[in-house]
């Protein structure tokens, strides 16, 4: 039979690279999303199949989070070799907002899950989704081994997952890893981090529709890779033959500002020309300089970050300029049309 896994927060963007990557090796591919009265499956158009097809490798249940008897029912029907936590409030400014939410979710969730597993009694290995927020204000490099310092609620509540993993395979012998993931980005980012506003408002203006976008701290300082190959650095870590948490960075920082004139020159602007600094955008905690080391990643499961953050500005650029040119012209493309993932449930 092949492989299974299940995979929680599957409509986002880390998500939905993960589902194919897993479909393309060959897995059945589980995924839970959240009951909405909108249509939130965009991401996953390009791999639906049709729930009446006996063949098909891809299921999506309604569950969420905060409900740990439904996880341990559904844990139960399915027995997946691996689970992938990636279900999360995962706006760190929207954190400070939303605090217990955050907190409930992003962490009280991953205790659930991970008591859920304990509970099933299924056989299956564990990845936490945990976060370079984890470090905060502490210096860079950061790596395994460097001190945490959270400076949000969403970085205090990866924190809570961080340590509940730790301690799940420390106190029942699980198969349970952490992987510290530095910021990662595609053109699936979500339109309100602060990539993809910049790429978005790049094509807008470049189109004439705006003139300016309004920003926050240029001056912070983060390690942005290219998200569908740090999916794979996942999987790598659930391959391992012994649970290890590693950090997956390229080591390549820039600022926001430099980020934006890259994007900006990318379509043959000047970045000066068009940002206004608005301070309701500032965090009330900054988190200056994020720098991942990735070499216990590289060492020991061979993974590499190969797109760094200047060709990443480039690729979102393209991509959201060609998706605003479909959407101008009347084409539907990912995220132009509601979607068509509607049927979920069992394999029954």
């Amino acid at each position: 039979m092949a492989r299974s896994a299940l995979i929680t927060g599957i409509t986002g963007q880390d998500g939905s690279y993960l589902a194919e990557l897993l479909l393309a090796k060959g897995y059945e591919v589980h995924g839970l999303i959240r009951r909405a009265s909108t249509f939130n499956t965009g991401r996953l158009d390009d791999i639906y199949q049709d729930p009446h097809d006996y063949q098909r490798r891809l299921y999506l249940h309604y569950g969420d989070l905060s409900e740990g008897s439904a996880l341990v029912n559904l844990l139960r029907e399915i027995q997946p070799n691996e689970v992938y936590n990636l279900g999360a409030q995962s706006h760190v400014r929207v954190s400070f907002d939303m605090p217990e939410y955050t907190g409930d979710i992003t962490g009280l969730g991953s205790i659930r899950l991970l008591e859920a597993i304990r509970a099933s009694g299924i056989d299956t290995r564990f990845y936490q989704a945990s976060s370079s927020e984890l470090y905060g204000s502490t210096p860079p490099p950061q790596r395994e081994d460097t001190p945490f310092h959270p400076r949000s609620p969403y970085g205090v509540a990866k924190l809570y997952s961080f340590w509940s993993c730790v301690n799940y395979r420390e106190a029942y012998d699980m198969y349970a890893v952490n992987g510290i993931l530095f910021n990662h980005e595609s053109p699936r980012r979500g339109e309100t981090f602060v990539t993809r506003k910049i790429t978005r408002a790049v094509a807008r203006i470049a189109a004439g529709l705006q003139d300016t976008v309004h920003m926050g701290n240029m001056d912070a300082i983060r390690d942005w890779g290219y998200a569908p190959e740090y999916v794979e650095g996942m999987w790598r870590m659930l391959q391992a033959d012994e649970p290890q948490d590693f950090v997956l960075a390229t080591g390549v920082g820039a600022t926001v500002q430099r980020f934006a004139e890259v994007a900006f020159s990318a379509a043959g602007l000047n970045a000066a020309d068009h940002i206004a600094i608005d301070p309701q955008y500032y965090r009330p905690s900054e988190v200056d300089y994020l720098l991942g080391d990735p070499s216990k990643a590289r060492e020991k499961l061979g993974w590499v970050a190969r797109t760094h953050w200047d060709d990443l500005a480039r690729i979102m650029v393209n991509a959201d300029i060609a998706l605003l040119d479909d959407q101008l012209t009347g084409r539907t493309v990912r995220g132009d049309a509601p979607s068509v993932l509607v049927a979920v449930g069992s394999r029954a």
